[in-house]
Protein backbone atom coordinates (compact mmCIF):
# COMPACT_ATOMS: atom_id res chain seq x y z
CA UNK A 1 0.00 0.00 0.00
CA UNK A 2 1.67 3.23 -1.01
CA UNK A 3 0.30 6.41 0.28
CA UNK A 4 -0.85 8.80 -2.19
CA UNK A 5 1.52 11.94 -3.24
CA UNK A 6 1.18 15.46 -1.03
CA UNK A 7 -0.62 17.54 -3.29
CA UNK A 8 1.03 20.59 -2.17
CA UNK A 9 4.27 21.37 -1.44
CA UNK A 10 5.98 20.85 2.03
CA UNK A 11 5.52 23.66 4.65
CA UNK A 12 9.08 24.01 7.04
CA UNK A 13 10.03 25.86 10.03
CA UNK A 14 13.08 25.59 11.57
CA UNK A 15 13.60 26.81 15.50
CA UNK A 16 16.49 26.27 18.23
CA UNK A 17 15.75 24.61 21.41
CA UNK A 18 18.27 25.41 23.88
CA UNK A 19 16.72 23.26 27.00
CA UNK A 20 14.90 19.89 27.71
CA UNK A 21 11.88 21.89 28.98
CA UNK A 22 11.84 24.42 25.20
CA UNK A 23 11.39 20.94 23.86
CA UNK A 24 8.52 20.24 26.18
CA UNK A 25 6.93 23.28 25.46
CA UNK A 26 7.51 23.15 21.39
CA UNK A 27 5.46 19.92 22.47
CA UNK A 28 2.78 21.82 24.45
CA UNK A 29 2.45 24.59 21.32
CA UNK A 30 2.60 21.67 18.47
CA UNK A 31 -0.17 19.77 20.54
CA UNK A 32 -2.72 22.88 19.95
CA UNK A 33 -2.33 21.92 16.18
CA UNK A 34 -2.68 18.40 16.09
CA UNK A 35 -6.07 16.52 15.88
CA UNK A 36 -7.38 13.09 15.17
CA UNK A 37 -5.46 11.05 12.45
CA UNK A 38 -2.50 13.86 12.51
CA UNK A 39 1.07 11.19 12.04
CA UNK A 40 4.12 12.95 13.54
CA UNK A 41 7.30 11.35 12.22
CA UNK A 42 10.46 12.62 14.72
CA UNK A 43 13.77 11.59 14.22
CA UNK A 44 16.73 12.30 15.63
CA UNK A 45 19.86 11.12 17.24
CA UNK A 46 20.01 9.27 20.91
CA UNK A 47 19.34 11.56 23.17
CA UNK A 48 18.07 14.37 20.82
CA UNK A 49 14.70 14.90 22.85
CA UNK A 50 12.10 13.14 20.30
CA UNK A 51 10.95 11.67 24.10
CA UNK A 52 10.94 15.34 25.83
CA UNK A 53 8.67 16.68 22.65
CA UNK A 54 5.86 13.75 23.12
CA UNK A 55 5.95 14.01 26.23
CA UNK A 56 4.83 17.96 25.93
CA UNK A 57 2.74 16.37 23.20
CA UNK A 58 0.75 14.24 25.42
CA UNK A 59 0.84 17.18 28.03
CA UNK A 60 -0.71 19.63 25.59
CA UNK A 61 -3.33 17.48 24.46
CA UNK A 62 -4.61 16.41 27.76
CA UNK A 63 -3.81 12.40 27.53
CA UNK A 64 -3.65 10.10 30.40
CA UNK A 65 -0.15 8.41 31.61
CA UNK A 66 2.93 8.99 31.84
CA UNK A 67 5.01 9.78 28.52
CA UNK A 68 7.55 7.53 28.52
CA UNK A 69 10.03 5.89 25.45
CA UNK A 70 8.37 2.92 24.23
CA UNK A 71 11.37 1.66 23.01
CA UNK A 72 10.48 -2.11 24.62
CA UNK A 73 6.77 -2.19 24.46
CA UNK A 74 7.29 -0.64 20.96
CA UNK A 75 3.79 1.06 21.30
CA UNK A 76 1.52 2.92 23.97
CA UNK A 77 -1.70 4.03 23.06
CA UNK A 78 -2.64 7.48 25.67
CA UNK A 79 -6.56 8.11 26.11
CA UNK A 80 -7.78 11.20 26.42
CA UNK A 81 -8.13 12.47 29.30
CA UNK A 82 -11.30 15.19 27.94
CA UNK A 83 -12.99 15.16 24.31
CA UNK A 84 -9.63 14.65 22.59
CA UNK A 85 -7.66 12.21 20.62
CA UNK A 86 -5.77 9.62 22.05
CA UNK A 87 -2.02 9.35 21.69
CA UNK A 88 -0.36 6.33 20.03
CA UNK A 89 3.31 6.54 20.79
CA UNK A 90 5.31 4.40 18.71
CA UNK A 91 9.01 3.70 18.75
CA UNK A 92 9.90 2.20 15.08
CA UNK A 93 13.84 1.87 16.53
CA UNK A 94 13.71 -1.84 16.53
CA UNK A 95 11.61 -2.14 13.82
CA UNK A 96 13.16 -3.56 10.05
CA UNK A 97 10.51 -3.42 8.26
CA UNK A 98 8.07 -1.18 6.65
CA UNK A 99 4.18 -1.02 7.13
CA UNK A 100 4.09 -5.01 7.08
CA UNK A 101 6.21 -5.42 10.43
CA UNK A 102 4.19 -2.68 11.71
CA UNK A 103 0.95 -4.20 10.82
CA UNK A 104 0.78 -5.95 14.23
CA UNK A 105 0.16 -2.29 15.66
CA UNK A 106 -2.83 -1.64 13.68
CA UNK A 107 -2.02 1.44 13.39
CA UNK A 108 -3.56 2.07 10.38
CA UNK A 109 -6.75 1.36 12.09
CA UNK A 110 -6.14 4.11 14.77
CA UNK A 111 -4.93 6.45 12.43
CA UNK A 112 -8.03 8.36 11.72
CA UNK A 113 -9.28 8.54 15.52
CA UNK A 114 -5.79 9.23 17.29
CA UNK A 115 -2.59 11.40 17.17
CA UNK A 116 0.07 9.35 16.04
CA UNK A 117 3.72 9.99 16.80
CA UNK A 118 6.24 7.55 15.60
CA UNK A 119 10.07 7.90 16.79
CA UNK A 120 12.43 6.49 14.26
CA UNK A 121 9.48 5.87 11.52
CA UNK A 122 11.65 6.77 8.66
CA UNK A 123 11.05 4.57 5.88
CA UNK A 124 8.90 2.87 8.04
CA UNK A 125 5.98 4.80 8.46
CA UNK A 126 5.39 7.13 5.46
CA UNK A 127 2.55 4.22 3.83
CA UNK A 128 0.00 5.21 6.44
CA UNK A 129 -0.72 8.62 5.02
CA UNK A 130 0.84 11.09 2.61
CA UNK A 131 -0.16 13.75 4.95
CA UNK A 132 2.00 14.02 7.78
CA UNK A 133 4.39 16.35 9.93
CA UNK A 134 8.12 15.23 10.19
CA UNK A 135 10.20 16.52 12.90
CA UNK A 136 13.74 16.33 12.97
CA UNK A 137 15.71 16.87 15.56
CA UNK A 138 19.33 17.38 15.23
CA UNK A 139 22.27 18.08 18.32
CA UNK A 140 25.61 18.10 18.49
CA UNK A 141 26.85 14.42 19.08
CA UNK A 142 30.10 13.08 20.82
CA UNK A 143 31.25 14.26 24.37
CA UNK A 144 29.69 17.04 24.69
CA UNK A 145 27.24 18.84 27.28
CA UNK A 146 25.48 20.63 24.82
CA UNK A 147 21.54 21.29 24.85
CA UNK A 148 21.20 22.97 21.82
CA UNK A 149 18.87 21.46 19.59
CA UNK A 150 17.70 22.53 16.17
CA UNK A 151 14.58 21.52 15.05
CA UNK A 152 13.45 21.10 11.33
CA UNK A 153 9.44 20.81 11.25
CA UNK A 154 8.22 19.66 7.58
CA UNK A 155 4.03 19.41 6.90
CA UNK A 156 3.75 17.30 3.75
CA UNK A 157 0.21 17.50 2.29
CA UNK A 158 -2.91 20.00 2.22
CA UNK A 159 -3.22 19.58 6.23
CA UNK A 160 -0.38 20.76 6.42
CA UNK A 161 -0.58 23.95 3.94
CA UNK A 162 -3.15 24.91 5.73
CA UNK A 163 -1.33 24.95 9.35
CA UNK A 164 0.33 28.07 10.20
CA UNK A 165 3.71 26.35 11.20
CA UNK A 166 5.32 29.59 11.93
CA UNK A 167 3.21 30.05 15.25
CA UNK A 168 6.02 27.49 16.67
CA UNK A 169 8.68 29.81 16.18
CA UNK A 170 6.33 32.62 18.77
Amino acid sequence: MEAPAAPHNPVETELTVTSPEQMRELGLKLAKLLRAGDLVMLSGELGAGKTTLTRGLGEGLGVRGAVTSPTFVIARVHPSLGDGPPLVHVDAYRLGGGLDEMEDLDLDVSLSDSVIVVEWGEGKVEELTAERLQVRIHRAVGDTTDEVRHVTLTGLGERWAAVGLGVLTA
